[in-house]
């Protein structure tokens, strides 16, 4: 989604002009995650990076402050996706090292709230934002369950919800982003030697997109399928060609010469 389907007239017109962001806090050094989350805001973005899911340019974050309006606070995705756009060069720049939108020129495609406690107000405050500056796909993770009261999760680890006319409406299972051309999805399985129910990107079929990790450790088992075929396939060249030497000794005890025509 481009800049101006996302902002307001006022903002619009606020951003006419280069603005100035001098008084803007972007980095404050502050903690605020828990191994689980530190840990599954990686394997968020590392394999969108590590492989070819997804055409460049994009960039995937978190983290990482989202900018929306001057004179607002920032909102912090856990983790974030945005489509077509270029990552700034120079990280002197106080500009480039957040998420500006209006430096940028759109808002991110995907915007992922990983719960760690009550008190992110992920179904309430922070969803009505990503909706009112028009993130097209915004997604819920409560790996922990926190937030499973009847009103709030329901019993579900994972939803998703799709931009309608500023209004989020929830989609089904299987989690396909249409728009943003990546799935998402739940598996099991063990992360950087952890155990557990983690959320991956998918292609359409539900295959998750794998860590560099994952593809290096299928490439050499590959490699290493092809080095024994290879090898079985010498040993039965080799077995052949012992075959075919005992039937000439066989031949020439009989006096035959096994050259001749």
């Amino acid at each position: 989604m481009h800049l101006l389907d996302a902002m307001t007239p006022e903002l619009l017109a606020e951003f006419l002009v280069i603005p100035d962001i001098s008084h803007i806090v972007i980095e404050d050094d502050t903690p605020v995650d828990n191994f689980q989350s530190e840990k599954q805001q990686r394997l968020l973005v590392e394999p969108l990076y590590s492989s070819q899911s997804i055409a460049l340019p994009f960039v995937a974050a978190a983290n990482v402050g989202l900018f929306y309006g001057l004179k607002l606070e920032p909102i912090v995705p856990d983790v974030f996706l945005s489509l077509g756009v270029q990552m700034p060069e120079d990280w002197s720049q106080k500009q480039n090292r957040s998420y500006f939108i209006w430096e940028f020129g759109k808002v991110p495609d995907v915007a992922i709230e990983i719960v760690s406690n009550r008190e992110g107000k992920e179904l309430s405050k922070k969803q009505q934002i990503y909706a009112q500056i028009g993130v097209p796909y915004y997604v819920v993770f409560d790996p922990l369950k926190q937030l499973q009261k009847p009103d709030e999760m329901n019993g579900e680890l994972l939803k998703v919800w799709a931009l309608n006319a500023r209004r989020y409406m929830k989609l089904p299972a299987p989690f396909w982003l249409e728009e943003a051309g990546v799935g998402l999805t739940l598996w099991e399985g063990e992360f950087e030697e952890q155990a557990g129910t983690w959320l991956r990107w998918c292609d359409q079929t539900g295959k998750v997109v794998p860590t560099g990790k994952e593809r290096a450790i299928e490439a050499e088992a590959k490699a290493q399928e092809a080095q024994a075929k290879a090898q079985e396939a010498q040993a039965k060249a080799q077995e052949a060609q012992a075959k075919a030497q005992r039937l000439a000794e066989r031949l020439r005890a009989m006096g035959v010469d096994p050259d001749q025509d």
